[in-house]
């Protein structure tokens, strides 16, 4: 079975284009500020900057930059054919940076009381790919 493959009938998976540029200047240690002042469209950027925050215990930070990613993603989501629902898989690495600010913004809105976005956050993630959830 390819990844492309629906048993099931419902959309196919959406695989985000490879964000080259984004990707090549932080793994190679660019500062994550900089990327997202270069590539403000780059969900992986807004990643990295939102885990750096929650990793310093800046919750409302890390917050705000996986809210910022996670509606850059759902922007890219939508150009690449995603109709509002259906799988995101993880194991397409482009799709990563997209599902990581998601996970994050799950993971801040359930720590500042956002319960009820934290809940459809949850819910988000297991509709992408189940095996996250």
């Amino acid at each position: 079975m390819s990844l492309h493959e629906n048993l099931l009938g419902g959309p196919p998976p959406t695989l985000l284009p490879d964000d080259v540029e984004a990707r090549t200047e932080l793994e190679g240690g660019a500062d994550a500020y900089d990327v997202a002042r270069r590539h403000p469209q780059s969900s992986l950027a807004w990643a990295v900057l939102s885990d750096a925050a929650w990793n310093e215990g800046r919750i409302v930070e890390s917050y705000a930059f996986a809210r910022v990613g996670y509606h850059r993603g759902l922007d890219a989501l939508r150009r690449n054919g995603w109709k509002g629902h259906g799988p995101v898989p993880w194991s397409h690495e482009p799709n990563r940076g997209f599902l990581r600010c998601l996970i994050a913004l799950q993971r801040a809105a359930a720590a500042i009381g956002e319960d009820d976005e934290a809940e459809r956050c949850s819910a988000f993630i297991a509709d992408c790919d189940p095996s996250l959830a």
